[in-house]
């Protein structure tokens, strides 16, 4: 039976598996709108926050600390069957229940976290490769939703850099990026 964070997952996923699907493996060392990442460390960081998400959604335990290097074999696919079982893992209504033992944020917060993690990151890897990328509306007002809520503790934390001062002509999604540390006129050299 899917929830909220399921369905808004469901809506993310196949734009992002999609540009995972199209990445080249000469674009790995190229440089991406995160500052601290090349492609190959943002496509491993996406790869644990499908892992970790489906932990999260498990009650389980999750570590952060730790990024493998899951570019090996047919690492495209993998990414596709691991998104699948993340959307899977939070189907279930009495995931989003309570606070997470691990984390000690809500169930919910959580997941939309993964949720804003896919849109953003999706948008850091559409550029850095050159791909187009759109984002389906309902997940911008989850991101916002999520960052009106987080934003200034994931600031804090170091997940999100300085809000980019952006102007009166930009876009929701440029709005929503500049809150995430991230210059919405970004491009790749």
């Amino acid at each position: 039976m899917p929830t909220e964070i399921s369905d808004l997952l469901q809506r993310a996923v196949p734009a992002v598996s999609g540009l995972v699907a199209e990445v080249r493996d000469e674009q790995l060392p190229q440089a991406t709108p995160c500052a601290e990442f090349q492609v190959r460390d943002l496509l491993n960081h996406l790869f644990q926050v499908v892992a970790n998400s489906r932990l999260v959604a498990a009650r389980k335990e999750v570590d952060w600390s730790v990024t493998a290097d899951a570019l090996t074999g047919d690492w495209r696919a993998a990414f596709a069957a691991g998104t699948r079982d993340m959307i899977a893992a939070w189907s279930d209504p009495g995931v989003l229940d309570g606070v997470s033992p691990g984390m000690g944020l809500p169930q919910r917060t959580l997941g939309l976290m993964m949720v804003v993690d896919l849109v953003v990151h999706g948008w850091d890897l559409a550029l850095a490769t050159g791909q187009r990328y759109e984002v389906d509306e309902t997940l911008l007002a989850a991101t916002a939703e999520f960052l009106d809520t987080m934003g200034d503790m994931g600031r804090q934390m170091g997940a999100f850099g300085p809000v980019v001062p952006v102007g009166a002509d930009t876009g929701r999604f440029g709005q929503l990026l500049a809150l995430t540390g991230r210059d919405p006129d970004w491009r790749a050299a």
